[in-house]
């Protein structure tokens, strides 16, 4: 089984997000660190917002985060919503399959298990997961390297607890 450029980019998304610590993440950044147009991830954010596996935050500062903690964020749950198809032969589809063997045959119930042992390890991993196994993901990703957004003193006072001046 082969996944799509979009899922591919889609857990992408979601490591860029787990990795830049809860903090509001922009696409023309994720972009940047991995070398795609923005107007592509754009797209694939589109199901991981209907999904609740992102949230959008709109304005001059806005960006995106997860929607949910990372370690409730397994893969099965982006593939569900990136994938359009899992027919891994013309017999999953029964309603275009045409072989006369379709109901007799082994073939489609073999397939079956593979998919669902398939299936079953993807819901074992989470995007925690992939970014815990990768402690330098930060510098990987450029993300210590971004310049700061405008922070209102305030903002930043408040962050850490201390008054602003």
């Amino acid at each position: 089984m082969r996944l799509t450029r979009q899922t591919n980019y889609a857990i992408r998304i979601l490591m860029y997000c787990a990795t830049n610590d809860g903090k509001l993440s922009r696409i023309p950044e994720i972009a940047a660190a991995y070398t795609v147009s923005e107007l592509f991830l754009f797209k694939i954010l589109q199901p991981l917002v209907e999904n609740g596996l992102v949230e959008t935050v709109r304005g001059r500062n806005g960006g995106v985060r997860l929607g949910k903690p990372a370690e409730e964020i397994t893969l099965f749950d982006v593939v569900r919503v990136t994938e359009d198809n899992f027919s891994m032969a013309e017999c999953f589809d029964n309603d275009t399959a045409d072989c006369p063997l379709i109901d007799s045959c082994g073939l489609n119930a073999a397939l079956r298990e593979a998919l669902g042992a398939f299936f079953a390890v993807l819901e074992r991993h989470t995007i925690a997961d992939l970014v815990a196994a990768r402690p330098n993901m930060r510098e990987a990703l450029g993300i210590d390297d971004l310049a700061p957004r405008n922070v209102s003193p305030r903002k930043v006072a408040a962050q850490h607890n201390v008054p602003a001046a």
